[in-house]
């Protein structure tokens, strides 16, 4: 009786033990999969949303890249900057082709930020977020801007563009359907929407400003607005434009509805860029100029702060500075911007930009008493001349390092560009970009991925800026918030700040400058030196190519010759340019007839 008893309760406890693994087992093949975060168990807590926004940056920095990055060189193939490499796609024709994969057209960012709205906003209005309430706005606002600025890489690229703002099934008939490219108007309309969002939930001064501002949002809407007003202007009548004669969308059956007041939306877009450049411009300050040129003593910084900006450790100081991007050594996150500069890295500024420069006296180079002292060399071109151009720029007699040969005074100067160096370390056109150096050897040796310091991403100076031009756009004439910003942007530069003296004395047929034109037409002279005064700032910031499209500036292009600086006066004498072929009277054979370097 007991061996039956035992032998029940053994069974017993084995059919037990079958059925509590069987259910264990159930419930494990139940569970999210580790690999994966799902809506339910993300999305919860401040810190899921400060992840997730952070990862779907995509603003422009130099980048952990070899070379000069990713914004000295944006200006490349324009009339500012130049390289060895030809950009046959923009200026051969039939050479502008479809890619092979989505490129551009991909649309994985708008839908991370799509699918963040749809699982975050429900859960933000039911409080259901754990953590900081004005952290959890500010993360909000943060995506808000990363579809705007999303949106506006589309707007650059395509003009006429959908507008999605749910994710979609993978059912074509869904696609195709969601896919009605809207009236880019419209599109830009929606882009200000998005951005009038995140300036409601944004921070100022944000974690140092490493993570995107309210003052970042207000400036990105006052480039966007007045793009878009700038680009119906210039480009009014064309295919280009909603309701412009050949306009594809006018054949769309979806746009039977549309109807634009083109005035209308242009006055609207100034407006807008006016007001969000003016509530950042009034709120900032700009970086002092302490009219320095070059490092004195042995400390590489501290000299001149307007030129420490561009290449500071930490950039959260000044307040100038909207929003920047952070590198660290120690976590092996690095950039190469100085490393290239000190050696040239295959680029070069063109002379037409250097040319664009005025005189401290506020004149133009070619107008009369303007004291030019001409440009047999770098050190002349430079003299008495916008301090901009001073600093930003390489002359004979600047220093290029902290420490030389005790032997030779001059080992710490810049000397002569490597015009025949190799195409690495080559001075393309003889006028070497400054801006963004770094004179500490730390963050400028001979090689390497070495520098740690910022990348500015937001500069308060463009609501300045963009408020002036937008101001002369809409009423033809300057009020007193856009003089006060133009003098105090020229007072910085160490230029005289009357720009009605400068005005008078331009000549605007004798600028070489893409940007004195406008659908093949010169513009008039107040409006040139608007104009000019962008160019002049913004050098080297990704600002150049944006301007010329929607200023409609490249039409006239034709047959461009690019120029650099005058090697065949004197400078080819120097003994960096030892191996240029010479004559028995010492006069080179391969001397060109024009005087100046043509790369």
């Amino acid at each position: 009786m007991n061996l039956k008893i035992k032998k029940y309760i053994s069974v017993a406890f084995i059919l037990s033990a079958l059925l509590i693994g069987s259910s264990s087992c159930n419930d494990f093949l139940d569970r999210e999969p580790l690999s994966s975060v799902t809506p339910g168990a993300y999305f919860n807590n401040e810190s899921d949303l400060e992840a997730y926004t952070i990862a779907a940056y995509s603003f422009p920095s130099h980048g952990q890249t070899w070379g000069l990055g990713n914004i000295v060189t944006a200006d490349n193939h324009t009339d500012n900057m130049s390289t060895t490499s030809p950009s046959y796609s923009y200026w051969s024709p039939g050479n502008w082709r479809v890619p092979e994969s989505a490129g551009s057209y991909s649309w994985s960012s708008i839908r991370n930020a799509n699918y963040f709205f749809e699982q975050v906003l429900p859960k933000w209005k039911n409080n259901e977020i754990n953590g900081s309430s004005a952290n959890i706005n500010h993360y909000i606002g943060e995506m808000y801007m990363i579809r705007a600025w999303e949106y506006f890489t589309k707007l650059r690229t395509y003009g006429d563009f959908p507008i999605i703002k749910n994710t979609l099934p993978d059912i074509k008939e869904v696609l195709v359907e969601a896919n009605k490219r809207r009236p880019r108007n419209e599109v830009a309309r929606f882009i200000v929407q998005d951005l009038d969002s995140a300036i409601v939930l944004l921070q100022d001064d944000f974690k140092g400003k490493r993570r995107i501002t309210k003052n970042a949002a207000l400036l990105l809407k006052s480039r966007v607005a007045l793009y878009e007003a700038s680009w119906l202007t210039y480009h009014k009548g064309t295919a280009h434009v909603p309701g412009g004669n050949g306009w594809p969308g006018a054949n769309m059956d979806y746009n039977s509805g549309f109807s634009i007041n083109i005035d209308s939306e242009i006055d609207y877009f100034l407006t807008e860029a006016m007001e969000a450049a003016k509530e950042v411009g009034d709120k900032i300050t700009l970086t002092e100029n302490s009219g320095v040129m070059n490092p004195t003593g042995s400390d590489p910084g501290g000299w001149n702060p307007y030129f420490d900006m561009f290449s500071d450790l930490d950039m959260s100081k000044y307040p100038e500075v909207l929003f920047w991007r952070a590198f660290d050594k120690s976590l092996n996150i690095t950039h190469s911007v100085s490393v290239y500069i000190r050696g040239g890295g295959n680029n070069g500024i063109n002379k037409g930009y250097i040319d664009s420069y005025l005189m401290k006296n506020g004149l133009p180079i070619y107008a009369d008493n303007s004291n030019y002292h001409g440009d047999k060399t770098l050190t002349d071109t430079k003299a008495d001349r916008d301090e901009r151009l001073q600093l930003f720029v390489f002359g004979e007699e600047d220093r290029l390092l902290m420490t030389g040969d005790p032997e030779d005074p001059k080992s710490t100067l810049f000397n002569m560009p490597g015009i025949i160096s190799l195409t690495e370390t080559k001075d393309v056109t003889g006028y070497r970009i400054r801006k963004f150096y770094n004179y500490d050897p730390a963050q400028s040796p001979a090689n390497g991925m070495e520098c740690s310091y910022g990348s500015i991403v937001f500069r308060g100076v463009e609501a300045y800026l963009n408020y002036i031009e937008a101001c002369y756009m809409k009423n033809s004439s300057l009020d007193e918030t856009a003089s006060s910003y133009w003098r105090a942007i020229r007072k910085r530069a160490g230029v005289d700040e009357d720009y009605n003296k400068t005005i008078a004395a331009t000549d605007v047929s004798k600028e070489n400058d893409w940007g004195a034109y406008s659908a093949g037409q010169l513009i008039d002279a107040t409006l040139y030196n608007i104009r000019r005064e962008r160019r002049n700032e913004l050098i080297g910031e990704a600002a150049r190519w944006d301007d010329l499209r929607r200023w409609r500036a490249l039409d006239q292009v034709k047959n461009y010759i690019v120029e650099g600086f005058n090697l065949w006066d004197e400078a080819y004498e120097s003994e960096a340019y030892k191996e240029i072929e010479k004559d028995e009277n010492g006069n080179p054979t391969g001397k060109y007839v024009d005087r100046l370097v043509e790369p």
